[in-house]
């Protein structure tokens, strides 16, 4: 490997695959001791583990200045630089233990995360910082911990313990990965070259600078009679014997190193304090040129390798401002302070003469292996580990890999200690929230009833969760209650007519020709609401209690059809048409066109409304359907019977004809017939009916409907009287020649009919014979069995005394009826009734006059 080629740090994976380009013949039967560097850097300008590694190469090999900006991601990665010189390759793994990757990772965050995800985002980085670590642990004879200050990190004893659980996991997978790898029996039986030992850098800061200062010579001391150790070196001895007592109390330490994650050795400094930096810049860059200089006279001597040159280099570095750290000059009789470079290379040395590590303590220690690889062969296996733990490229690696990926999961118990805690919290916090959702519950609810206990169980789960974990089991504690109300607790959500609840819980509807049946699951029920209410029937003239129907069929024909065999069975009636399938699967009309409001209703024919509800629109509040039962257009309906003109005027209406337009047999109309109807579709089966009560002369005006349900003065039919201008006999012979001629004089002693002083029997004879009155009256029932006529939108017929209602039907005829209105008798209970128009009568004096009316359901 050339110098030049080795000026700067290169990436672990391009490292790797050009292996092959970066090795030197000169040095390929060599041996080869990597050096790892981790550990945590502060918002310094410099970061730390950078600058120690151009301090050991004793070149510029990192820049320092780089910042967040200069690409990147906030993914783990390791650099590596290889001085062939010295045979040792610095591996430095950069995290967002790191200020530089912190900051990325933070930029990578959205406003919009939730805590949640935001917590998975710093586990996931977590986790591949394990997988790096793991990948040096298996790699590297030596690692060195840089720390930014003084004060051991005791977050690392569950890190390692988490590590060497994960390692213990993936030792199968890695041996099947490097099994073909040209290395010792104890290598891939250990999947590393030896037990990497781990050497721990602290970085001091200003203020125990200034302690430590004021305890060379302390006050109330003997200044003549100095310690042995420097204040510096006291405080390394110290963090040795603190680092060792909690690893051991942890078992990540043990006798046999030989199954430990790392080693720490027994006779030899393992602890380096840094000296904080000189405060004066301009000091600083003079030393370090000064040192630099220094090295350079030095280099003019022949260059040698192996032990030889570490001896000279070990003499160099004693001479006085050959470094530009302290070298520890003797002061007093005081031992002098090592350098980092001295501090590093005591272990390197025994790598590189392939003593190796004897580590083990106890009674009976056990020699753990060891191996000097070259650079060939360590490649080789650093390259499948690379593939395995971290890079996941390989076809080959990609089963291992994604087996290693799934033992990561081991980690979470160390690691994600929020999570744990969390869990904990919420699966206490569960169990309160069931109970909270089943206090006071029926044994069977609706959705509306659900919500609201699942509302107050989730207010009671908030209250004592805590943590990342609060979401997940939030969804748990859905799911929970969903199962609750589902197995067995859930009530049939269908609505009546009237919207009551159906009383049953979840079943099916019985098809046609099947049998209720209780005992199957979900059971096979009609809807049942337990609501009773008390209509007429088709005529009037009977009354009977009901069910709470849920479907315009039952509503407007089952009913109407079992009292049809009791009362009405014998009446004349008129059927109207209804859909006739020529197929057996018919379907519903979709898209109907809408219809403007004075078209009349596919019936065709003069009609007394049974209910006025549609399948759309059946409660009392919905105002989406108005009833407009009138006459064509209101005031235009009444025609010439309203003008007052002569026979000769009486023109007759056209009825729509279904022969205009033939019904489809394919499609039905849902529901009930209205103005938004299409053309064309009958519905299957008929929402009105029209039956005849008997001849006009069966109704007095004077006692008005006798029939069951009325409120006392409101079974009076409105009167409409009708101008007809038609002639007696006398007007007749007075005015139209009798014997075909062109006129003819009046017979003698014969008076005009309607000059005044006539005799008033003829005159009365004019008005008797120009005039039909016709009776209407709009019913109204309630739920509740009572009835009345209407003789407005807001007004009932009220009469007290004798001669009938005094109010004209024209008001009537000529204005939109709602379809409900409240009901004139109202209950002591806070729901209120309403009256809902069912009945159109209609009384035609028997004369021979037609009167034609259209009523329809105009949907607005």
């Amino acid at each position: 490997m050339k110098e030049a080629t080795m000026a700067l740090s290169v990436s672990m994976g391009a490292l790797l695959l050009q292996a092959d380009l970066l090795e030197d013949p000169a040095y390929r039967d060599d041996g080869l001791c990597v050096v790892g560097i981790f550990g945590k850097s502060n918002m310094q300008p410099g970061p730390l583990k950078d600058s120690l590694v151009n301090t050991l190469a004793d070149k510029n090999i990192f820049s320092l200045l780089g910042g967040p900006e200069d690409g990147g991601s906030a993914d783990s990665n390791i650099q590596a630089f290889y001085n062939q010189e010295n045979r040792v390759l610095y591996l430095l793994l950069s995290s967002v233990c790191d200020s530089r990757q912190l900051l990325r990772a933070c930029q990578s965050l959205s406003a919009a995360t939730t805590h949640s995800d935001a917590h998975d985002f710093w586990k996931g980085l977590d986790r591949q910082h394990c997988l790096h670590l793991l990948y040096m642990f298996s790699v590297c004879h030596v690692l060195l911990l840089v720390h930014p200050n003084h004060t051991f990190d005791v977050t690392y004893d569950r890190l390692f313990r988490a590590l060497d659980a994960l390692r213990q996991k993936v030792l199968p997978l890695i041996r099947a990965a490097i099994k073909d790898c040209p290395v010792s029996k104890e290598w891939k039986l250990n999947c590393r070259p030896c037990p990497p030992r781990l050497l721990f850098v602290f970085q001091m800061n200003g203020t125990l600078k200034v302690w430590l200062e004021s305890n060379i010579c302390p006050s109330g001391g003997n200044p003549d009679k100095p310690k042995k150790h420097s204040p510096r070196r006291r405080l390394q001895h110290a963090l040795e014997d603190q680092i060792y007592r909690i690893f051991r109390k942890s078992r990540v330490l043990t006798n046999q190193s030989s199954n430990c994650l790392f080693t720490v050795p027994a006779n030899q400094a393992f602890v380096y304090v840094i000296p904080s930096t000189d405060e004066d810049p301009v000091g600083a860059l003079l030393g370090q040129l000064r040192s630099n200089c220094i090295l350079g006279d030095q280099d003019s001597t022949p260059t040698v390798s192996g032990p030889r040159r570490y001896q000279q280099m070990r003499r160099s570095a004693r001479q006085p401002g050959s470094s530009g750290e302290l070298s520890g000059m003797s002061m007093g009789g005081q031992l002098v302070d090592c350098s980092l470079k001295e501090f590093l290379w005591q272990h390197v040395e025994l790598v590189l003469t392939k003593k190796g590590f004897d580590d083990s303590v106890g009674r009976n220690p056990q020699p753990s292996h060891f191996e000097l690889p070259t650079y060939t062969k360590w490649v080789q296996v650093a390259s499948r580990l690379h593939q395995v733990l971290i890079s996941n490229s390989d076809d080959d690696m990609a089963e291992l890999a994604a087996k290693v990926q799934s033992q990561v999961k081991v980690l979470e118990g160390f690691l994600d200690a929020d999570t744990k805690f969390s869990e904990n919290r919420c699966q206490k916090a569960l169990p309160l929230a069931h109970s909270a959702y089943q206090s006071n519950l029926p044994h069977n609810y609706t959705t509306t009833v659900h919500k609201n206990q699942l509302a107050q169980g989730l207010r009671v789960y908030s209250q004592h969760a805590r943590g990342v974990a609060f979401q997940r089991y939030a969804l748990q504690l859905h799911e929970d209650c969903y199962k609750f109300w589902s197995n067995g607790h859930q009530l049939c959500e269908e609505r009546s007519l009237t919207d009551q609840h159906c009383v049953h819980k979840f079943h099916l509807l019985p098809q046609p020709g099947e049998k209720p049946d209780m005992d199957r699951n979900p059971p096979i029920l009609n809807h049942n609401s337990r609501g009773r209410s008390t209509s007429s029937c088709n005529c009037g003239r009977k009354q009977a209690p009901r069910e709470d129907p849920f479907d315009v069929q039952a509503a407007n024909y089952d009913f109407y059809q079992m009292l049809e065999e009791k009362c009405c069975g014998k009446l004349e009636k008129i059927e109207f048409p209804v859909f006739q399938p020529s197929t057996p699967d018919p379907a519903p009309a979709s898209n109907q066109a809408q219809r403007l409001p004075g078209e009349s209703s596919g019936a065709g024919e003069p009609v007394r409304l049974k209910e006025g509800s549609t399948a759309q629109s059946h409660t009392p509040g919905d105002t989406s359907l108005s009833l407009a039962l009138s006459l064509g257009q209101s005031t235009d309906s009444l025609g010439p019977y309203g003008e007052g003109d002569g026979p000769d005027a009486q023109v007759q209406q056209k009825r729509p004809s279904l022969i205009d337009r033939q019904p489809s047999t394919v499609e039905y109309l849902p529901g009930m017939m209205h103005s938004g109807c299409s053309k064309g579709l009958l519905p299957k089966f008929s929402s009105w009916s029209l039956v005849k009560l008997g001849p006009a002369k069966s109704y007095n005006c004077h006692t008005g409907l006798e029939q069951p349900g009325f409120l006392q003065g409101s079974s009076f039919l409105l009167p409409w009287d009708l101008v007809i201008r038609s002639r007696s006999e006398e007007d007749t012979g007075l005015t139209e020649p009798l014997d075909g001629s062109t006129s003819s004089w009046p017979a003698p002693n014969k008076a005009l009919v309607g000059k005044r002083g006539s005799t008033g029997g003829l005159g009365r004879s004019r008005r008797r014979d120009d005039m039909a009155r016709v009776f209407v009256g709009f019913e109204y029932e309630d739920g509740r069995g009572r009835r009345f006529i209407s003789c407005g939108p807001d007004k009932i017929v009220k009469v007290l005394g004798p001669g009938g209602a005094k109010d004209p039907a024209t008001r009537v005829l000529n204005a939109d009826m709602p379809l409900y209105i409240p009901s004139p008798s109202q209950g002591r209970g806070l729901k209120p009734h309403f009256a809902q128009l069912a009945r159109l009568f209609i009384v035609v004096p028997d004369t021979p006059l037609e009167v034609t009316l259209n009523p329809q359901v105009v949907k607005s």
